[in-house]
């Protein structure tokens, strides 16, 4: 259990922390940026989130860095991020956030894409994440934490950069899902 695997499971115990905050209505909001006001409960569930999100990319940059890839880790990294952005996805929904269907898709996808590597591991190889997945990650996650700071600083311009990051990121989804299957359709054969 090395330092960038303590970091992913901090990250995913992170996951209920940042449910419940964002569930539970604290009473109270908060003025960030041009007076606009969101609740106090999203605000922290939005930090939360976003401290989750920066432990991706330091498990990831420590474990390259000091050459401390694990199976361990390539199998929990990308778990706990899988966690993180469908929990944040539902809830979202509940909230009415964000549209199911756009959920359904990133949740379908990764199913296809966990089933596409499971096989691949069968017959001793590996799926490596490809270029697409990375900024399809990248782009759920500032969708995320733009939708819950209410699209700050875009907002005063009544441009919605939440929601076209958030259409984005639906867009690389259904892309990188696609370049998963044309490359690996050699697990098939």
């Amino acid at each position: 259990m090395n330092l960038p695997n303590k970091i992913t499971l901090f990250r995913t115990i992170l996951i209920p922390v940042f449910i419940i905050f964002l569930l539970i209505d604290m009473g109270g909001s908060i003025s960030i940026i041009n007076g606009r006001s969101i609740k106090l409960n999203t605000f922290i569930a939005a930090l939360i989130f976003i401290f989750a999100s920066i432990t991706d990319f330091v498990d990831g940059y420590l474990a390259r860095k000091y050459n401390l890839i694990t199976n361990m880790g390539k199998f929990l990294d990308p778990l706990a991020d899988k966690l993180l952005v469908g929990s944040a996805f539902i809830v979202m929904v509940e909230l009415g956030m964000m549209h199911s269907w756009m959920v359904v898709v990133v949740i379908a996808r990764e199913f296809a894409v966990t089933g596409l590597r499971l096989l691949a591991v069968e017959k001793g190889k590996v799926i490596p994440a490809g270029v697409l997945g990375k900024l399809k990650t990248v782009s759920q996650l500032v969708a995320i934490i733009l939708i819950l700071l209410g699209n700050p600083i875009f907002n005063t311009w009544n441009f919605e950069l939440d929601y076209i990051l958030l259409w984005i990121s639906v867009i690389l989804t259904i892309l990188s899902g696609l370049e998963y299957f044309k490359n690996s359709i050699h697990v098939f054969k």
